[in-house]
């Protein structure tokens, strides 16, 4: 699944690029995860502002209203002159006066929505209850230590339910808990002031590391320009169980939570 380093290398892709642009037309392939909520010849003539992200959302802001784009489980956007023509697992489309938006998203669980603004109902059930951005001036260390210590779960589970931050999602929950030496099964709010701030201080850097990695591509993820990500290849513990630790060498650990695979090493991450 995209998570936020490459929904932001995604929007550094193509937002200088669109923006300014006029909607030339619209389309729409199969169904995604929600309607769209309107009709497609509300976009035309709309003037494209800029690009935003918010979480795991791309916010197309437009000369009136915007677009909320989520990229699902194995979504990708794309942006440019010289495209292919559409396949099957195209679902949306947007023609500019400076190229073309194209989502491609095979499992179909992304999703392109109109609201009339963010105080619009349709964008704040999607956004209002997301935690404080982690790569933002917002997301402070104390608050952060606090968030924390009201939450009786697994601190893995904490991190990828956006809460108390938002956008840290399985890869990146993963590594920022090794190099912060927290064990992921470790409940939120047992973690000390002095380790919630390696943490948080794990958390900027691991994702401020994967967005100039141009994150992380372990099936098909690809930037708006089609280039992939290389995050992965400097992974600590992620999907390296039985491989020996690169710090100690004791073998790393994968176990499940919440549905997802967690990996961590024994020795370097402490209860």
């Amino acid at each position: 699944m995209p998570e936020l380093p490459e929904v932001e290398v995604t929007r550094l892709s193509f937002a200088d690029r669109i923006a300014g642009a006029r909607i030339n037309a619209a389309s729409l392939g199969k169904s995604l995860r929600w309607p769209l909520g309107c009709g497609l010849q509300k976009l035309e003539g709309l003037r494209v502002l800029g690009v935003r992200r918010r979480g795991k959302y791309l916010l197309v802001d437009l000369s009136d209203g915007l677009l909320l784009i989520h990229l699902g489980m194995s979504g990708s956007v794309s942006f440019g002159n010289d495209f292919p023509a559409r396949s099957k697992h195209d679902h949306f489309e947007l023609v500019t006066s400076l190229g073309t938006l194209r989502l491609n998203d095979p499992r179909r669980f992304g999703a392109v929505v109109f609201a009339s603004s963010e105080s619009d109902p349709v964008a704040h059930k999607l956004l209002g209850r997301l935690g404080v951005e982690p790569l933002s001036e917002a997301f402070e260390a104390t608050s952060f230590h606090q968030a924390l210590r009201l939450r009786r779960t697994a601190i893995k589970q904490v991190l990828l339910g956006g809460e108390a931050v938002v956008g840290v999602g399985n890869i990146y929950a993963s590594e920022a808990l090794f190099m912060a030496g927290i064990r992921p099964t470790t409940k939120a709010h047992r973690i000390s002031k002095p380790r919630a701030a390696l943490l948080h201080h794990a958390i900027q850097q691991v994702l401020t590391q994967a967005v100039i990695k141009g994150g992380s591509t372990l099936r098909d993820f690809s930037n708006a320009q089609g280039e992939a990500g290389h995050f992965q290849l400097d992974a600590m513990v992620y999907n390296r169980a039985g491989l020996p630790c690169k710090v100690c060498a004791t073998p790393i650990k994968s176990i499940r939570q919440g549905q997802r695979s967690t990996f961590y090493c024994v020795s370097c991450q402490k209860r």
